[in-house]
């Protein structure tokens, strides 16, 4: 996909610069020589003319043919200096392609094609840690991440993350080819305050929606009182960025160390961490307590609860007598994430 982008600007940029009569020129000088040196040359064939023209126009040199006669020398030196103005014209060309290339997109100029890609809108030292996260699960280790911000250069240059610059808007959304993605992270404008900061959220969601109604928009907010306009505005999950903290505080504070489970949990970096995978056909209709032991004794991992569907409710901590129904998803906490083969296999 990404050579496929490259391609197309690349044949926008010569048809820009005109390097297709730097090129006609090539061939027209390669022909002419080929077919005169052939024929001022005794026992030179046409494909022995056109082998030795590309040699001289090129200053490569072999010496496997060498003209003799007065002619075809001074078809020789025309190519010799002829040769090193076209290449070096065809090489500063090819040059400047691939340097306005690189600036259009560290400048954020770009347009992208990718399907099923992540869009993050903002940046942060949480976009950073978002995307840290992201690389470190096997599941997006190479989706392809394009941030939209307001901001003068790219900061990253890990691969597949791309830039575009400006506001969340129509224009930079078709830019980020919104009706491919598949997730969408609306955060915060830290420069802005609280207030302003989740009015800009709930209006690039309402954006974002009216365009994809499919794409995943997870929202960041400050203050929980806007989390309704959210809901109105079809966010698909909200995250109180201050609740949030708070709570942990709290918890913490009443349960010592609760903290450092928490961490291990949402960390992709070390311990266990949270996993959904489909719940087999073989286990529709069976009790929620035969399924919870069975992925403990087969897999270590336990089952903290149930989603109805991909993006449907979920229930935390389900009865043992909960009967599992067709597209539930189970929600588990595990060293890594159990093969979906392997558990329809074994189950």
């Amino acid at each position: 996909m990404r050579l496929k982008i490259y391609q197309q600007k690349i044949w926008q940029f010569l048809q820009q610069e005109k390097i297709g009569r730097v090129v006609v020129i090539i061939v027209i000088l390669i022909s002419l020589s080929s077919i005169t040196i052939s024929w001022l040359e005794p026992n030179l064939s046409l494909i022995d003319g056109l082998w030795w023209s590309i040699v001289t126009l090129t200053t490569v040199g072999y010496g496997d043919i060498t003209p003799v006669t007065v002619g075809g020398r001074i078809i020789a030196i025309i190519n010799m200096f002829v040769g090193i103005g076209i290449l070096a014209i065809f090489s500063a060309t090819l040059a400047s392609i691939l340097v306005d290339i690189k600036n259009q997109e560290d400048l954020g100029m770009s347009y992208y094609k990718f399907e099923n890609h992540i869009i993050i809108c903002e940046w942060n030292y949480r976009a950073r840690a978002i995307i840290n996260e992201l690389r470190l699960d096997e599941q997006t280790k190479e989706t392809p991440i394009i941030l939209i911000a307001n901001i003068e250069r790219k900061p990253s240059n890990e691969p597949n993350f791309f830039f575009i610059r400006g506001y969340v808007s129509d224009e930079t959304l078709s830019r980020a080819n919104l009706m491919q993605a598949t997730t969408v992270i609306i955060l915060g404008d830290d420069t802005l305050d609280d207030t302003a900061r989740d009015a800009k959220v709930i209006l690039s969601t309402l954006t974002v929606e009216s365009i994809n109604r499919s794409a995943y928009t997870i929202v960041e907010l400050v203050d929980e009182s806007y989390v309704q306009s959210c809901k109105r505005a079809n966010a698909d999950e909200i995250i109180v960025g201050s609740d949030l903290s708070s709570m942990l505080i709290s918890q913490a504070t009443l349960n010592h160390g609760i903290s450092q489970v928490i961490s291990d949990l949402l960390s992709s970096k070390y311990g266990n961490q949270l996993y959904k995978i489909p719940l087999p056909d073989s286990r529709i209709g069976s009790p929620f307590i035969e399924v919870f032991v069975q992925m403990k004794q087969t897999y270590q991992s336990i089952v903290i609860g149930i989603q109805k569907g991909g993006e449907g409710k979920v229930i935390s901590n389900p009865p043992t007598d909960y009967r599992l129904e067709d597209g539930d998803y189970l929600i588990v906490v595990a060293q890594e994430k159990p093969r979906i083969s392997e558990v329809a296999s074994r189950f």
